[in-house]
């Protein structure tokens, strides 16, 4: 691989071996004015993944200008590390994933292999086709919802799994995500997080102002504070931009309708989501939600949730056996209690009917 490439892929071990043969030190990539551009390119790399989701690059027309490039990824990671975040972090990890997924799909496979070989991830391509070990293929893809990733519609011959050179890049944004988030954060000393200054400081106010937008309180008048444990979990795991189980979406849309939330509230809770595929989830919502199904689902009942893995920390009010919650509804009701309206009379809380079996995925 030539300079330009290691500048696009900055997470490659032979990217971090030509910054060493230029003699850059820690010190001096912190410190010295011959990189302070870097250190700002770095600290846009974090702001690029708070706000926008996806890391760009920007144009390079001389080497300084790749090897600033290069240099930005250990500032950026050590940003993140110094903020020490998990919802940032998260973000971070998820937008390099995604900017290497973009760049990979048009990438010659020399480059391609190159970068699944220095992310450890085993190839087959012989013959002129992409295949994976099956096993490889389930460690990458398991949170992977959507149909297309299910080991049974793939073509799979010998152990090993087809694929195209586009659904390859995808399983190695996961790898990379994976990877980041398993190394950052990173120790840093007082030396680091003095150098990295008013910056630092900066990056952890606006990440605590990012997570505050994704709470609750956008849900404007609903009163999240008595959302079951199992939704707001889920919740977290939306806004955190992980792939949450089908049946985890279903229960989460079901319940945000029942108690007011617009279909199109619901759609943007899901916009982080690493697999977020605007056309199939607005398919999802609107049939659970009844707008093309004609008929309005409810969440799954407390026992579904549980054989199916997604009841999180139920709390005291869950295993109270007087309560009796036995769907989050329910909760949710028995939360709310007493309601009244204007005039004192009682407010009609959500209906809960049979209808709570998930539909299936589109196809």
């Amino acid at each position: 691989m030539d300079v330009l490439h290691y500048a696009r892929y900055p997470f490659l071990k032979d990217a971090a071996e030509h910054v060493r043969d230029r003699g850059v030190t820690l010190e001096d990539l912190l410190t010295h004015e011959a990189y302070r551009q870097a250190r700002a390119r770095g600290k846009a790399r974090v702001l690029d993944a708070l706000e926008e989701g996806v890391i760009g690059l920007r144009p390079m027309g001389t080497e300084e200008d790749m090897l600033e490039e290069i240099l930005s990824y250990p500032v950026a990671r050590m940003f993140v590390s110094g903020v020490n975040d998990r919802f940032l972090t998260k973000r971070y990890a998820l937008a390099e994933g995604v900017a290497m997924d973009a760049r990979l799909e048009r990438e010659s496979m020399e480059v391609v292999e190159e970068v699944a070989f220095q992310l450890g991830v085993r190839l087959n391509t012989e013959g002129g086709e992409i295949r994976m070990h099956f096993s490889d293929y389930l460690r990458y893809t398991s949170r992977m919802r959507s149909k297309e990733w299910k080991l049974i519609n793939t073509e799979v011959k010998e152990g090993q799994v087809a694929m195209s050179q586009v659904k390859l890049a995808r399983v190695l944004q996961q790898a990379l995500q994976d990877r980041i988030e398993e190394e950052l954060p990173l120790p840093v000393d007082t030396f680091i997080t003095t150098a990295l200054g008013a910056d630092l400081q900066e990056l952890k106010v606006r990440t605590a102002v990012k997570r505050e937008q994704f709470k609750a309180e956008d849900f404007g008048k609903i009163s999240v504070e008595n959302f079951p444990p199992c939704i707001n979990h889920l919740i977290g795991m939306a806004q955190a931009g992980e792939n949450i189980p089908h049946l985890g979406r279903f229960a989460l849309t079901a319940f945000l309708h029942h108690i007011g939330l617009s279909s199109d509230d619901i759609l943007a809770l899901y916009a982080t989501s690493p697999d977020f595929d605007q056309g199939k989830t607005k398919y999802q919502v609107d049939h659970i939600t009844g707008q093309t199904s004609g008929t309005e689902y409810t969440p799954p009942e407390c026992a579904t949730m549980k054989s199916y893995g997604i009841c999180y920390e139920p709390d005291s009010l869950c295993t109270n056996p007087k309560a009796n919650v036995r769907h989050p509804l329910s909760y949710y009701r028995i939360k709310n209690l007493p309601r009244r309206g204007a005039k004192g009379e009682n407010v009609p809380t959500p209906s809960i009917d049979s209808r709570s079996s998930p539909p299936a995925e589109p196809r």
